[in-house]
């Protein structure tokens, strides 16, 4: 059950190891001290267990509102208070918190309901913890993706004859509403519209590709590109290769930021220079790869010197090296899956997205 955190004071000052001369003085406290004090206990509790909800909405779908949040994990909940609304129950009925006999969530608790949930539904229904910003309380929700499958286990029940009981056919009715405006697809989509996160999600996955890629510190330098590729390079330009040569003309330099680093993932290269930049004298003090990660930018980068090294050991001109290149690395523009809903003249993209390639 939720408590506030002015009734948490003697809770929080006893779990402090407050003596009864604790207590004491804690009847002294003004309102306020007693608050902060409570607060920054709940404080101490909540980092590094609880996640937050930096981005939340609203949802609406007909005359349902549904409370949604993305966490700083990405992931998309939906409240269980605004499920159990939506279904036309009562929002504060719920499981009680450490009871092993209860597993199944308070809107498909119902006996009744059990032979119609899958295995895989249950391993998604476990309740997630979250504190919303300026919230006194912690939030329980669900996968956002999970709510057309609970539509699901209702109307699946309705279908069979004698199997709701008389007070459950509004929320199969409901849940018929909700999965006619929802696709599976597309719930993902509607809640980063709501919460306002589709916005700073290419920023946010583009954040986490770079930390994947690319460390702030730089790792000791050790030999990366193997001679056969400068090899390679002074063959297809004519120029005279010597064994042992460690220094190499500018526009080598080039060539590696071209066909290398900026065939990386979008945006690594980018972060390179940004971490590594040119000195007062012209130069980087480092080599672009002390900065790429070990367990994944360093596999991608050996992965494409081997490659741009083969296509140039194949070739027999620089030109037909670059026609070979640009064959193998052209991008070809993804094609558009659009999800809509409506029909006739009357058709709503919910939104777009890149259709994978298989």
């Amino acid at each position: 059950m939720d408590v506030p955190i002015e009734d948490a004071n003697e809770a929080a000052l006893f779990h402090m190891g407050a003596s009864k001369g604790g207590h004491a003085r804690a009847r002294r406290l003004t309102s306020e001290q007693r608050s902060a004090i409570a607060r920054q206990a709940a404080e101490a509790r909540w980092d590094g267990k609880t996640l937050r909800a930096p981005h939340s909405g609203i949802l609406k779908i007909g005359d349902t509102r549904i409370e949604c949040a993305v966490l700083d994990d990405g992931t998309r909940v939906i409240s269980q208070g605004t499920i159990l609304e939506a279904l036309g129950r009562e929002r504060n009925t719920g499981r009680k918190k450490g009871d092993p006999e209860n597993r199944r969530p308070p809107f498909l608790s119902a006996q009744n309901l059990e032979p119609f949930i899958s295995a895989e539904l249950m391993e998604k229904l476990t309740p997630i913890e979250y504190k919303m910003p300026g919230q006194r309380f912690i939030s329980l929700g669900y996968r956002a993706e999970t709510l057309p499958e609970v539509c699901d286990v209702y109307l699946a029940a309705r279908a069979i004859p004698n199997t709701l009981q008389p007070n459950q056919f509004a929320a199969a009715n409901a849940a018929e509403v909700l999965i006619r405006s929802l696709a599976k697809v597309g719930i993902i989509a509607l809640v980063d519209e709501a919460t306002g996160y589709q916005a700073a999600r290419a920023q946010d996955e583009l954040r986490r590709l770079l930390e994947q890629y690319v460390n702030e510190e730089f790792r000791t330098w050790v030999k990366t590109f193997p001679d056969l590729f400068f090899v390679e390079i002074y063959r297809l330009h004519g120029w005279r290769w010597v064994d042992g040569n460690r220094k190499h003309p500018q526009y080598v330099g080039h060539f590696i930021n071209q066909y290398i680093y900026d065939h990386l993932p979008e945006g690594v290269a980018d972060e390179l220079r940004r971490v590594n930049p040119v000195n007062a004298s012209g130069r980087r003090s480092r080599k672009h790869h002390q900065h790429l990660t070990v367990d994944t930018g360093s596999i991608h980068l050996d992965r494409q010197i081997t490659a741009v090294t083969t296509l140039m050991q194949v070739s027999r001109s620089i030109d037909e090296f670059k026609d070979l290149f640009d064959r193998r690395f052209a991008k070809v523009p993804p094609k558009v899956l659009r999800v809509q809903i409506g029909s006739g003249n009357e058709v709503m993209t919910l939104f777009e997205v890149d259709e994978p390639t298989v």
